[in-house]
């Protein structure tokens, strides 16, 4: 059977690889013309076809499987027309990253997260709580490897795509067994892992390799794929794991349909979800979370129901939902309570996320996201407490990620609050012209920490960016 991989760009270089290294026949398709010499060199050394246009596969016969990821709008008609005697089957890169690592992890916790927001901050305060056993991290903050308590950063500029789940774990491997030179050859040391545990963080689904899988919550039903498809739809993909834990509205909203023996639901504010919180006392610095979980379905087949009361950063009610998913997530794996409250107690927040620091007598609180949309926003905002002591500044950068920003809609409700904002970057100067009341607009992003001083207030800032950019001020 040949395998046609499409998208050099996200990642198919390695899944092209990967299969070609396990003897399959291997095409592939450089749909976004991106591929440069250096990976074009690493098809050719694995025997790799590399198509030049897809009405090649007029020269094609037999069974094929065609290998895309989910976002690209591959249609049937573009293949048949092509080939209308090709026997093919369409496959996502989750799919064929889920068959590649067949039997991989299986003596180790392993957690997929995917969602649209809280993805990056559920996987590291999974991370404290999982660090004992020296996790093996993806997230959009790099790859990374845990030993001891030591950060070791594997790779810092890659992306959470499902390809990247399989580099991260190479990157790991090398780290693991060195090669070392004796005499004429060379001699590769013992197999080990140096993780005992991995947390996976994917933007547009999970590729099912997760014992768990943590779906945070559907806050934006963005379109995908030239709105063939939404981010639902590419999400659903977190009933390929074998125990979920998904935001009861999110389910009920998308997934009811969905037949699956271990699902397990969380929720801030409905009592019939498997975990909600009794009772929460937010604080800037650390809330008090009561937690009540019933017949919560675990990865030994277990019921479990309890109670639990965490301490941990989470200043407003989008950062405590996180904490329900990834204190069920943490359930459905069977980890010990003292080691969740432990590792909650130990989340200070997350630097290029939720952050809280203090500038003299003031507070800077950031939000920095490359997803921060009209809810983050709506949602940052009405986790401070007394507003008219901060000034908001709400801004960003363009092309960070494939959802943008809704302009009108975040101008609009700018438009119906009543606090002192400030409007920066590109992001905010468009904003600013769709804003029928006045407002300051601060070009320079740096400049707006000076004025907050100056005014003797505190700051909170939401800015749409790559935290590797913001933080460079």
């Amino acid at each position: 059977m040949n395998n046609l991989v499409i998208d050099m760009t996200h990642g198919g270089v390695k899944i092209a690889v990967s299969l070609a290294k396990k003897g399959r026949s291997v095409l592939a398709f450089d749909i976004y013309n991106t591929l440069n010499d250096i990976d074009q060199r690493m098809l050719e050394i694995y025997d790799v076809h590399l198509l030049n246009s897809l009405d090649e596969l007029s020269g094609y016969r037999g069974d094929m499987r065609i290998i895309h990821p989910v976002h690209l709008p591959l249609t049937h008609s573009e293949i048949m027309e092509n080939n209308p005697d090709l026997n093919y089957t369409f496959m996502t890169h989750h799919e064929i990253i889920c068959e590649i690592l067949k039997d991989w992890g299986d003596d180790i916790p392993v957690v997929e997260v995917t969602g649209v927001k809280g993805k990056t901050s559920a996987v590291f305060m999974l991370k404290e709580i999982l660090i004992d056993k020296n996790p093996l991290i993806l997230s959009s903050l790099g790859a990374i490897l845990y030993e001891n308590g030591k950060e070791i950063t594997l790779k810092k500029n890659i992306s959470i795509t499902p390809a990247n789940i399989k580099e991260t774990i190479d990157l790991a491997y090398k780290i693991a067994n060195p090669v070392c030179k004796i005499a004429e050859g060379v001699v590769e040391s013992e197999n080990l892992k140096k993780y005992s545990s991995a947390i996976f963080e994917s933007s547009l689904g999970v590729s099912g390799v997760g014992d768990v899988g943590l779906l945070t919550n559907i806050s934006e039903n963005y379109p995908i794929a030239k709105a063939n498809s939404s981010a639902s739809k590419a999400k659903r993909q977190v009933f390929r794991c074998d125990t979920v834990a998904c935001e009861k509205e999110s389910y009920d909203k998308y997934y009811s349909d969905v037949k699956h023996s271990r699902t397990n639901t969380f929720s801030l504010n409905d009592r019939s979800a498997n975990l909600y919180p009794e009772s929460v006392d937010y604080s800037l610095d650390k809330s008090e979370i009561r937690v009540k979980y019933s017949n919560v379905k675990t990865v030994n087949d277990k019921n479990l129901s309890g109670e639990i009361t965490v301490k941990t950063f989470a200043p407003g009610p989008h950062h405590v939902s996180n904490v329900l998913g990834v204190i069920l997530t943490c359930i459905c794996l069977e980890i010990d309570t003292e080691d969740i409250i432990k590792g909650l107690d130990n989340f200070k927040g997350l630097t290029g996320r939720t952050n809280k620091r203090s500038n003299g007598d003031f507070l800077i609180i950031e939000e920095i996201n490359p997803g921060i949309n009209t809810d983050a926003i709506k949602r940052s905002i009405e986790m401070i407490g007394d507003i008219n002591t901060y000034v908001v500044a709400v801004g960003g950068d363009y092309g960070i990620t494939c959802e943008e920003i809704d302009e009108t809609k975040v101008a609009n409700y700018l438009d119906t609050t009543d606090c002192n904002i400030i409007l920066t970057g590109d992001v905010g100067s468009s904003i600013a012209q769709k804003m029928t009341k006045n407002v300051k607009v601060i070009e320079n992003a740096d400049d707006v920490y000076d004025m907050a001083l100056k005014d003797e207030k505190n700051l909170l800032f939401i800015y749409r960016s790559d935290y590797s950019k913001v933080s460079k001020r």
